[in-house]
């Protein structure tokens, strides 16, 4: 199939790229600055020829409201006009549970996938490996580790990639499908781990958390679940 993949420059949009690529499908790249086709969320620049011929469009970008939900609008009129057939969109696990203004944004940007006239699909996903260690790594370069008791479930992004792919050579499912690591542990424990396997001294320090993620907003024990820990990721 021709699947383009928006946001394919970002980390989850370039693991669903390379593992498509391997599965012999024909993906083109949609960025700002995508060398072969560049396109414009936000102007629709660009997208009538980077759709032209596509089966299936990834939909991996990030950004503000502009890009979020008035870009996905637009980008589905766009996918409309040019007959694709299925549209991906890449969410996360527990905006419907955990406030916040980037969480309602990605519910927005659903109801906008819900409603823009292309046979779609939804894959929320939990909390990425790299990004929960970008978080420490951030913080202990202050001198400090943020200890909470909300219990996470972090996935590896290249396993979320395996999942867009298989999801895109699948039919449309009309739903939502919920992506997640393997196992479910407090974030608290996750730093410890992490200062332990980077030898960092950076001073944990205990922080609160709301009640929706103290009850573990942000994960889902039932979902279709990767295999690689965060442990294991970190001794890569």
């Amino acid at each position: 199939m021709k699947i383009a993949i928006v946001g394919g420059t970002g980390t989850v949009g370039a693991e669903a790229a390379r593992e498509l690529g391997v599965r012999g499908h024909e993906v083109r790249v949609l960025s700002r600055h995508a060398p072969e086709f560049p396109v414009d969320l936000t102007t629709g620049e660009g997208l009538a020829r980077a759709l032209a011929g596509v089966d299936v469009v990834i939909d991996a970008a990030n950004g503000s409201r502009k890009v979020l939900v008035e870009g996905t609008e637009q980008l589905l009129r766009a996918e409309a006009e040019a007959g694709v057939k299925h549209h991906v969109g890449v969410s996360i696990v527990g905006i419907d549970r955990v406030g916040g203004p980037y969480y309602k944004l990605k519910l927005a940007q659903e109801a906008a996938i819900r409603a823009g006239g292309v046979p779609w699909t939804i894959v929320r996903a939990t909390q990425f490996h790299t990004l929960v260690a970008q978080a420490f790594a951030k913080t202990a370069k202050l001198g400090v580790l943020p200890s909470v008791s909300a219990p996470l479930q972090p996935v590896d992004p290249r396993e979320v990639g395996r999942a867009l792919a298989e999801t895109a050579e699948a039919a449309p499912s009309l739903s939502i499908t919920q992506f997640a690591g393997p196992e479910v542990v407090s974030a608290r424990e996750l730093a410890r781990r992490w200062r332990a396997a980077t030898g960092s001294h950076a001073v944990p320090v205990r922080l609160p958390a709301t009640r929706a993620l103290r009850d573990g907003g942000l994960t889902n024990p039932g979902a279709w679940k990767g295999q690689v820990t965060f442990d294991a990721w970190l001794a890569q």
